[in-house]
């Protein structure tokens, strides 16, 4: 699943024209690099989200083409 998808359905991130934003802005990086939005991600790639001061890094546990608001969280472990 390409990475802007994965964290507009993760709920990570809202929408999935912020999350490709987010991406090309250099705020993204998957297993320590960089991450362009069309990255293909895989089970247990670890990505870190840098929202202004803040951090967020999950490690992808899931990722079912289609998931409701509730099981969002399923799809992600929260690293730090």
């Amino acid at each position: 699943m390409r990475l802007d998808k994965y964290l507009k359905n993760s709920r990570i991130i809202k929408r999935r024209t912020v999350a490709k934003e987010a991406c090309e802005q250099g705020r993204v990086e998957v297993n320590g690099k960089v991450a362009k939005p069309g990255l293909e991600l895989k089970l247990g790639d670890e990505i870190q989200v840098t929202f202004g001061s803040n951090s967020l890094k999950v490690r992808v546990a899931a990722m079912p083409e289609t998931v409701r608001k509730e099981d969002a969280e399923t799809m992600y472990e929260v690293i730090s």
